[in-house]
């Protein structure tokens, strides 16, 4: 049986602190995404609205034109470009709102070299198939549909019915700390430790949920680099479910209401306050 360590607010609270007057932007930490889609540019536009409402100081975005357009017409802060490979980096955010199958040579070699680099990098959704072989410390995000993909991959037989078990055994596999998605959120790294962490609420069973916490756990990954990547994600994700809660209107208590990705997002400050109170 695999030992699993419940998440705390109290243990999240050590992954967030007020920017002091010598911090400038960079300090605050650098997060670059190379996210969206012509099918779907909306992940990258929740990407990096998450990343910054998460606090970070500098937020850069990588990809098509037109993706780049719909992010600048929501968050104008966000600097875009298409080589970002001479600027610093503290973490990256790839894959949301892609398709492998649809994802071409030229895109296929730059995430390559974006996980064969030094800053920390979340892979999501259509960058997962990229992920074994990455020798930048990494962190994957998958939902259960995409962790029995991946598995099928890699050809990781398990027969276990314990999630906790599965997402280690995967981690191991990868060399790399692997996010399972679910109401109760696993994460688990090559060490052997294993978090789990308590969805905020069910309404965040709704489309474009995880593209924002891809964006949150890029920020945090900026900001915290010498912490183990197993901790901050389970931080990252604590907050995002509490964004949930605060977004459907649970922070109180109630059954709360429907909610939208945006919502989410944008209710993340007051989470992080809650978190620093």
């Amino acid at each position: 049986m695999v030992e699993v360590r419940e998440w705390t607010r109290g243990d999240t609270a050590r992954f967030f602190r007020p920017p002091t007057v010598d911090d400038d932007k960079y300090a605050r930490g650098v997060v670059a995404l190379r996210t969206g889609s012509s099918a779907y540019p909306g992940a990258a536009v929740l990407g990096v609205e998450a990343a910054w409402r998460a606090g970070a100081g500098f937020v850069r975005y990588v990809g098509a034109a037109r993706v780049a357009d719909a992010v600048l017409a929501r968050r104008p802060e966000t600097v875009t470009g298409a080589d970002a490979g001479r600027s610093r980096v503290d973490a990256w955010v790839i894959g949301s709102g892609t398709d492998p199958t649809h994802r071409g040579e030229a895109e296929s070699r730059a995430l390559r070299e974006i996980l064969s680099g030094r800053a920390a990098v979340v892979i999501d959704a259509g960058a997962l198939d990229l992920a074994e072989g990455a020798t930048a410390p990494f962190l994957v995000t998958p939902h259960a549909r995409e962790f029995a993909r991946l598995q099928k991959r890699l050809g990781v037989s398990s027969t276990e019915e314990d999630r906790a078990q599965a997402a280690r055994q995967m981690a191991d596999t990868l060399g790399g700390t692997v996010l399972l998605k679910g109401a109760r959120t696993l994460i688990a790294a090559p060490d052997g430790t294993v978090i789990a962490v308590e969805a905020g609420t069910g309404w965040l069973a709704t489309a474009g949920t995880g593209d924002v916490l891809a964006g949150v756990l890029g920020a945090m990954l900026a900001a915290n680099p010498e912490k183990p990547i197993a901790e901050v994600a389970a931080a990252g994700a604590w907050v995002h479910g509490h964004a949930g809660r605060i977004a459907a209107g649970m922070r109180d208590g109630g059954a709360g209401h429907p909610i939208v990705a945006m919502d989410v997002a944008e209710a993340l400050p007051l989470a992080i306050a809650d978190v620093l109170a």
